[in-house]
This record gives C-alpha cells, sequence and structure tokens, in this order.
C-alpha cells in the first residue's frame, strides 16, 4: 500500500539548529576540531578563535539543563559529580562551593600491560599489575575558606549538555558568586572561572595532587605547579595547574598556588600520558614529557581570557550536540519545578509520565558521547570517570557487550564522529591480537581451543585493554561480534574509505571462524539428517555450561559475521575466490530453533535450559538486537519468532541497567511499546544505597551487592538507543517509523537528526501516534523503502538530496 504524501526535494535539510549553522564557529575554534579530532596527549597548534560569540540565549539553554539544589559530596563523587570531559580527559566536579573538587581521569591511564602469558587453566591472568586497570591521573582542589556551604543561600548548580558546563551559582552576603566548568577539546585543558556580582572577592588556594603517590612541585616565576611519573608498566604522565586574574594577587606559595582579593579567577589544568596506539612502538611516544607538556598547554591557554576559552569550547561542543533534537512531549509545571534527583524519585514515586526528564536522559547519554570518546580510546565500563583507582572489572572493555552497547546509540543519535575511538581502538589493537591468538590460543590447556587443530585470524577474551592485551577467559564469538558493531557503523555512513579500513579485522575474524567451526549431524522438522557446521566448545555469556558446541549466541554471530564479509569483499572488489567459500560455509551454518520443551529459542543447542532463566545477558537473542535476522515480519518463521518472543518474556523486566537497556532494545523491535517504555522508565528508578537504578548525576548505578553499587556506563549509552529505536527502526534498504511508540509520548513529539542505516538522516514529527511529517535526506546512500502506519513508500535520492513527506499513516 502507498501512502498518500505531499513531496518536497530539496538539497539540504533545513532543521536549525544544524551543523551547517556552526561552520563558521567551528571552523573558528581551530583546524580539525570542527569534526571533535584531536590525537592523543601531543602537542598541536594554538586554535584559532571564533570572532562571534557562540554560546546560546539563556532562554534557549535551559531547555538542555539539569540542575541540582545542593553540591556534591566528595565522598560520593560517582554518583554526585558532575560530569565534563574532552573525549580523552574526564572530571567529575563536586562544586562545593568551600571546596571545589575536581577528580581527573585520562582515558589513557591505564596499568598493566600486553598480558600474554596464560596461566594454567589457558586463559588470560586479569589482575590490575598484570591485565591492568583505568586509574585516575589527578585531583584538584580550589579552597576558598570564606565561601562555607553553612554561609551559602540560593545555591544551584547546573549541567548544560548543550554546550558542555558544568556550573554553580550562589549568594553570600548579597553578593552572587558563580562558577563555571568545562573541559576545551580545542585548547586541550579544563578551565575552572570563577565569577561575582556585587562586590565581592575570592581568596583561597588552588591545590593540585597525583593519585599514585607523586610530589607536586611548583614554580613561582613560571606561574605554574606540576607533577610527572613513571607507572610501573613504563607510562609516562603528568599534570600541571596555573591561575590568573586582571585583580587581586595570584602567586605560588609552597607546592600549590594561593589567590586573594580576585574579583574573577580562572585556574587552567592539563594532564596526560604518553600513551600512543602504535603497537609498534610499544604503545607509548617517547617524544612525550607528559608533565612538560601540560606545562605548556595550560600556559598558553592562559594567554586568553576565559571567556575567550570558553568561546572556543563551545564553538566545538556545541555543533556536536546540536546534531539532534527530540521532543517526546510537554512535562507538567510541577515537574520542571524539580531539580534533577527530586525530579527523579517523583517520577519513581508518582509513577507518571515526565517526557522531557526521558527526553533529558537521552540528551544526557549522547552528552556522556561527546565528552568521552573523542580523539582517544573508547569508552569502556566506565568511560573516563572514576573516583578512584580500583574500578570494579578495572573499569576494562568487555568484549559481550559493554564496549558494544556503548557505541550503540552513535549513529543513531547523530554523533557518528564519536564511533571513531571505537574503530580506531580495534584498528590498533590487531597487530597484537592476531599475534597473541596465533601463539596462545590453540594451547593445549586452553578448554575453548579449536579440537580441529587448525589457527588462523585473531581472538580475544572478554576484557580487552589498550596494549593489545586480553584480560580473563577467551572469548571466541567475541571478534564476530566486535566486526558487527564495526560493520553497522558503515551500513549508517556508507564510506567506503572506512570500510577498506576495517576490511582487515572483518576478513581476520573470518579466517578465525573459517578455522574454528566444526562439523556435525542434526535431524530437521521433516525428519532428515544433514550435516552442519558449529562452534567447538564455548561458553554462552556469562552463565551455562562452558564445553557447549553450537551455541547460538555463536552461531548467529558468525552468521551475520560471515554475511558483512560478503558485503564488504564484494564493495571492495577483494577476495571473490575466498567470498565464495565463506558463502558456501554460511549455507551450512547451524541456525537454533525452539526447544519442544520450554519453547523458547534455544540457547546451547539442547532443548534444556542450562543456565539461569532470568539471566541478565540476551546473549541467544543477539540476531532480534543488536542483528536482526530474527523480525516480526513475514522474513522470519512464526516459530522463531514466537520461540524468540517466549525466551525475552521468560528473561523478564527486571534486571541491571544495562540489561534492562538491552531488553528495551528488543522489545522495541518486537513493537512492543509499552514493555520497552518500562525498561526505559525502569532505568530512571533512582538508585539509593547502591542498588540498581539512576545516581543523583544520571550516571547508572550497578549493585554488585547488597549495599554497594558501582557505576557502569552502558545504560546511559543503551538506553538511548533504545528510546531511538522505538521511535524508528532501520535496516539497508528499510525504515519504518514509529514502529514502538508508547502511550506516554504519543500525544506528539518530534525527532531530527536520527541516523538511519544505509546511508540516511531523517527528521520526524507526530501528533495523536501518526507521523505527521517526517524528512529523509541522503548521506551516501541511495534507495529505500520507507513505512508509516501500515503505508509505505520506495524512496530514491542522491547523495546530498531530501525528500520531506507529509500526512504519513
Amino acid at each position: 500500500m502507498e501512502c498518500p504524501v505531499d513531496i518536497k526535494r530539496t538539497e539540504s535539510r533545513d532543521n536549525p539548529p544544524s551543523r551547517r549553522g556552526f561552520l563558521t564557529l567551528a571552523a573558528a575554534a581551530g583546524a580539525g576540531t570542527a569534526l571533535g579530532v584531536l590525537p592523543a596527549f601531543t602537542a598541536s597548534a594554538a586554535p584559532l578563535r571564533p570572532t562571534e560569540s557562540p554560546m546560546l540565549a539563556a532562554a534557549d539553554a535551559v531547555k538542555n539543563q539539569l540542575w541540582w539544589g545542593a553540591p556534591g559530596s566528595p565522598n560520593s563523587m560517582i554518583e554526585q559529580g558532575l560530569p565534563v570531559g574532552n573525549g580523552r580527559l574526564g572530571v567529575l566536579a563536586s562544586n562545593d562551593p568551600a571546596s571545589e573538587l575536581l577528580m581527573i581521569t585520562d582515558a589513557t591511564m591505564w596499568t598493566g600491560h600486553l598480558n600474554d602469558k596464560l596461566d594454567s587453566d589457558g586463559q588470560f591472568p586479569y589482575g590490575r599489575e598484570d591485565f591492568g586497570s583505568l586509574t585516575l591521573l589527578a585531583k584538584l582542589t580550589v579552597a576558598i575558606p570564606d565561601h562555607d556551604l553553612g554561609n551559602v543561600n540560593n545555591y544551584r548548580r547546573t549541567l548544560d549538555m548543550a554546550q558542555g558546563l558544568v556550573g554553580a551559582s550562589y549568594d553570600i552576603s548579597g553578593v552572587s558568586y558563580s562558577r563555571q566548568i568545562f573541559a576545551s577539546l580545542p585548547d586541550d585543558v579544563i578551565v575552572l572561572y570563577f565569577s561575582q556580582q556585587g562586590g565581592g572577592t575570592y581568596t583561597g588556594t588552588v591545590s593540585l595532587a597525583g593519585t599514585h603517590g607523586e610530589s607536586t612541585t611548583a614554580n613561582s616565576s613560571g606561574r605554574y605547579a606540576s607533577f610527572g611519573a613513571t607507572l610501573a608498566n613504563g607510562l609516562k604522565y603528568g599534570a600541571a595547574v596555573t591561575a590568573y586574574s586582571s585583580t587581586g594577587r595570584v602567586k605560588v606559595d609552597g607546592t600549590s598556588i594561593s589567590f586573594s582579593g580576585c574579583k574573577t579567577l580562572t585556574v587552567v589544568v592539563s594532564g596526560g600520558t604518553n600513551y600512543s596506539p602504535d603497537g609498534e612502538a610499544g604503545f607509548r611516544n617517547p617524544s612525550v614529557v607528559p608533565e612538560r607538556l601540560a606545562r605548556t598547554k595550560v600556559l598558553d591557554a592562559a594567554g586568553n581570557s576565559a571567556s575567550t576559552l570558553l568561546h572556543t569550547h563551545v564553538a566545538d561542543f556545541r555543533p556536536e550536540f546540536a546534531q539532534l533534537d527530540i521532543n517526546l512531549g510537554t512535562s507538567s509545571a510541577a515537574q520542571r519545578e524539580l531539580d534533577t534527583w527530586e525530579r527523579l524519585q517523583a517520577r519513581y514515586r508518582d509513577d507518571v509520565p515526565d517526557p522531557e526528564l526521558e527526553a533529558a536522559y537521552l540528551q544526557f547519554g549522547r552528552y556522556l558521547m561527546i565528552s568521552g570518546s573523542r580523539g582517544s580510546l573508547p569508552m569502556g565500563l566506565q568511560g573516563p570517570w572514576l573516583d578512584g583507582n580500583d574500578p570494579d572489572w578495572m573499569g576494562d572493555y568487555h568484549t559481550d557487550v559493554n564496549i558494544q552497547m556503548n557505541y550503540w546509540m552513535a549513529d543513531r543519535v547523530g554523533v557518528s564522529d564519536c564511533f571513531d575511538a571505537y574503530t580506531d581502538y580495534c584498528v590498533s589493537q590487531l597487530p597484537s591480537w592476531t599475534d597473541v591468538t596465533q601463539r596462545q590460543f590453540n594451547d593445549p590447556t586452553n578448554r575453548f581451543r579449536n579440537s580441529s587443530g587448525k589457527l588462523a585470524g585473531w581472538a580475544v577474551a572478554f576484557s580487552t585493554n589498550p596494549y593489545g592485551g586480553s584480560g580473563w577467559w577467551w572469548h571466541p564469538a567475541g571478534n564476530a561480534w566486535l566486526c558487527q558493531s564495526l560493520f553497522e557503523h558503515y551500513e549508517y555512513t556508507q564510506d567506503r574509505a572506512y570500510l577498506k579500513k576495517i576490511y582487515p579485522l572483518i576478513k581476520g575474524a573470518v579466517e578465525f571462524w573459517e578455522a574454528r567451526l566444526i562439523t556435525t549431524t542434526v535431524t530437521d522438522a521433516s525428519g532428515e539428517r544433514r550435516e552442519v557446521l558449529i562452534d567447538d566448545k564455548d561458553w554462552s555469556p556469562e552463565h551455562g555450561p562452558q564445553d557447549a558446541k553450537g551455541m547460538t549466541y555463536a552461531q548467529e554471530l558468525v552468521w551475520g559475521l560471515f554475511g558483512n564479509f560478503h558485503t564488504a569483499s564484494e564493495l571492495l572488489g577483494k577476495d571473490g575466490a575466498y567470498r565464495k567459500t565463506i558463502d558456501g560455509l554460511r549455507e551450512r551454518l547451524y541456525l537454533p530453533v525452539v526447544s519442544p520443551t520450554s519453547g523458547w529459542l534455544e540457547e546451547w543447542m539442547s532443548p534444556d535450559n542450562l543456565g539461569e532463566t532470568t539471566h541478565r545477558h540476551l546473549s541467544p537473542l543477539i540476531n532480534l538486537f543488536p542483528g536482526d535476522r530474527i523480525r516480526p515480519d513475514e522474513s522470519t518463521p512464526k516459530e522463531i519468532l514466537d520461540g524468540a518472543t517466549a525466551l525475552l518474556t521468560a528473561r523478564g523486566m527486571t534486571s541491571f541497567g544495562w540489561a534492562q537497556a538491552w531488553r528495551a532494545l528488543c522489545w522495541a523491535r518486537l513493537k512492543d511499546a509499552e514493555k520497552a517504555y518500562r525498561l526505559v522508565v525502569n532505568n530512571l528508578k533512582p538508585s539509593v544505597n547502591g542498588t540498581n537504578g539512576s545516581a543523583m548525576n544520571l550516571f547508572d548505578i550497578y549493585e554488585v551487592e547488597t549495599g554497594r553499587g558501582i557505576f557502569q556506563i552502558e545504560a546511559n549509552c543503551g538506553t538511548p538507543a533504545a528510546i531511538i529505536e522505538m521511535l524508528l527502526y532501520s535496516r539497508p534498504g528499510h525504515v519504518e517509523l514509529l514502529p514502538a511508540l508508547p502511550a506516554a509520548w504519543a500525544a506528539s513529539g518530534s525527532v531530527s537528526g536520527v541516523g538511519v542505516r544505509g546511508g540516511f538522516v531523517a527528521d520526524l514529527r507526530w501528533k495523536n501516534g501518526k507521523v505527521t511529517q517526517v524528512t529523509l535526506k541522503s548521506v551516501g546512500g541511495r534507495t529505500t523503502t520507507l513505512v508509516a502506519g501500515g503505508a509505505s513508500r520506495k524512496i530514491s535520492l542522491k547523495s546530498g538530496e531530501s525528500v520531506t513527506l507529509r500526512n504519513l499513516g
């Protein structure tokens, strides 16, 4: 059925605010920064400065602001500190008037090493010294003793997500004080700016401390304090701080910086390591002396006014954030009057939809991605935000959902550039992953080794670090899942140069599986016997037997991997003969059936449930989401769809935040809007005393044990992806609008800047549950079928062209 539409073709999307509207400002912020690209901690040319203000008007900035009525406690920074970041440096700020505390993490501040010596069981060591751990770089304290919280009135702190700013304001004795904190990518520094209105001044000290026993030294003539040291693994690191004011007095005093009588004060911090993504150089850049470089960066930045530094930062940050706008409906005046923590509690207590809060949660995820994934290592379990040197699971990269879930949203929510960190990480690690696989995977003590004795390509363990190393157990299917995410990014961008870049990863994973697959015989539904190819002894993350053959998780991932290899090799004109070989293997792959015992899609090539029926992982449903071999249409046999639905139902509606995000994505794929929405809302449940849910600062908390929770970032990234999947589903050649729109958002709404697989970007509006307008723009895609409300239309566009359709459904 074709939908009746009005069509208007345009050569560019007219939907302000757009990236085009910021090009002048972004270009002024410096070469390279318009795309948010900055190398690892290295010297760089000074950025050009904006010639006009890029700042949003106060009334416009409110839409994407979160706010709180109290500062964060220094003892609860992971739950209460507000995050800023420039893609490499991540900061948690307390905003205490009398003692501003910043906890500073560099994404490359890792202990550990290649970790290529297996334990006696054939698996990898997994400790902070061998495998390694992400750790803090530094702590910064700005002490202002006269501003004790007990003397403060009208306190308020804000997170301005659209402009990348944390702020705090308060009154003391009739004087209004305020501060702004931001992490600038163009200047590669963290800036704190203190100001006032009413004749007040600031007096206090600035102290910089390392977290590994370093000694900070100060230089009065150089106007800075700094430290530098070397970890046991040889990684060099350092940090520096300076401060300046046009009024009052600022001087170096001992190992800190003191200031007195200052009407305004600017503090500038930088730091980093000599990490390099070059494995041949041992993942080190010997030319970088981090402490010296940090001094240079802070002093160069300090040659500019605070407003100049701010404008340079916002001209870089704001265009990234402005790529997507979302409206899920209007919240009540009473809801809007509450601060963010009160609002979370009210949403859970009253169970009344708060669409603006729910949209803000999506924008918070985007904010974290822009702040934590530009030009450096990708985000792992916590991104670049720590409150100590002992993050659970080392703050590493888990390859059985963590790193993949972190990046599910990137293309969907208009921050495709942020995916580059994931890609560059995988590319940089490939030589080491390949070498370790060739030397160690078929070790006779490895219970997951290839029983055929054959070996090719590369593999990883469940945990990986930035030194080419793995930790914990081997994870054979991990290579296929990493490649699934890499290839999906191509589907969004249609970038042939990118496809060429990732092709060695895909081919190497294919080669590994060509060597690994074994033959067995099965009886099909008609009673006929046939030979199929299956995975060798393996483990379905993270439960059940450790010697299962042909488990659904691996079979589905390899089926997708072989298909993606076919597409990539054909598009690039490579390996034609080998492509035919792999096509033949794909045809012989065993694919899961429904258990006659449980009625669920089988997880272990067995009719019996061999693990936890309500387990957090949805491994056997990996081709429901993120894959889409299983989908609610005529392409999927009804019994398979029913079996997948039954398994998802059995897994339950409550779990850890990341597991609920994955469940929401699966229910969205099954077009069950209310279940998907309930799981989104579940992740907004306030976390109290470490329980699962959202902390005061919206970080997702994972309950490790009773009374203790930790921050894991996956839900903050996965839940926004789920919200988008509820509004738009796509695969190459097919786009469906509002497939799982819940009643809470149905009255009216809009979203612009949504990525579409196949090479498009979509803007859509709806009212009373029906699409009223959609604009589809090609970013490389040519044709697709657009579906809305049961009607469909085939769309053909040239790259850069767009089409607007109205009155759908």
